[in-house]
């Protein structure tokens, strides 16, 4: 028991008219596998390439360990040489990850080599394309992004595990009072319903990304993803075209970002337990009531 998660639909290509109505407009994601095909990014980016490119950079680390209530969020486990943590991922099983890391900044050239897909919607934030790198037993805690774009999430080099829950469920899902993120204490995976027992029916999505992929994530959809390989990902955003949604998105920054980093370091400790309470209790009342 626990999830019951659907298959995400696959598509080679997709016209922008069907894309609109079936995905965009009903928020439903999806995969296009041609999406890339004519991306040199798709034959060019290896680990090998991008370890050449900017093997000399120092960068930040991230692990599976839950977070510390006394430390700022997204705090790095460690640093590293690029080329030296690619070679690790190549090499070996780790948890170690790089966490919305902007190659491009440092690497502008690689723009060049991918193209955001104007012909299927309109909204893409130039400034922000991010790269995210995992070793193979590495996990992306469940969350949903704070400022709520849709997300084009191609993968490189390996296959990657996703799970996908519409937002309507966030409270069945133990979100964290201020925050996009799920409580971290159950396996998204195989989670123990008896422990929380609000997961049990939860609708969502799986599926399983290789190598030039492309994942359409909707505005909101929270989402988990452990690296079944050690290998890397590359996500666009854009807004949607909805200006309520803007307006979403500024509060969301707000009160979800600002506001909480805010409560977090002041209080530590004493917040970080308040907040997994008001979870738990907010998902055994939305569970009491048969609602997502």
């Amino acid at each position: 028991m626990g999830f019951k998660l659907a298959t995400v639909d696959v598509v080679e290509d997709i016209s922008a008219a069907d894309f609109r109505k079936n995905y965009l407009l009903p928020r439903k994601p999806l995969v296009i596998k041609g999406l890339t095909k004519t991306w040199p990014a798709r034959e060019k980016w290896s680990a090998a390439y991008l370890k050449d490119l900017a093997g000399d950079l120092t960068v930040p680390l991230y692990d599976n360990s839950k977070a510390d209530p006394s430390k700022p969020i997204n705090q790095a486990a460690s640093h590293m040489k690029f080329g030296d943590y690619l070679d690790l991922i190549k090499r070996e099983p780790t948890e170690l990850r790089i966490f919305f890391f902007n190659l491009f900044k440092h690497r502008p050239e690689l723009l060049r080599d991918i193209e955001l897909p104007r012909s299927l919607m309109g909204g893409f934030l130039e400034s922000m394309p991010a790269m995210f790198f995992g070793g193979s037993d590495s996990v992306t805690f469940l969350h949903y992004d704070i400022d709520l774009p849709h997300l084009f999430h191609t993968h490189f080099c390996g296959r990657k595990h996703v799970i996908l829950f519409d937002n309507k469920w966030k409270k069945r899902l133990y979100e964290l009072p201020n925050t996009t993120y799920a409580l971290e204490d159950y396996d998204v995976a195989n989670p123990d319903t008896s422990r929380f027992p609000a997961l049990e029916g939860v609708e969502g999505y799986e599926v399983f990304l290789e190598h030039g992929d492309t994942l359409f994530m909707p505005t909101g959809m929270w989402h988990w993803m452990k690296y079944l390989d050690g290998s890397f990902s590359l996500t666009l955003r854009a807004w949607d075209a909805s200006w309520t949604r803007k307006a979403q998105s500024v509060m969301s920054l707000a009160m979800k970002g600002g506001l909480d980093s805010m409560l977090k370091m002041a209080f530590k400790g004493r917040y970080a337990r308040w907040r997994e309470k008001i979870a738990i209790k907010r998902a055994e009342r939305a569970l009491a009531a048969g609602k997502p």
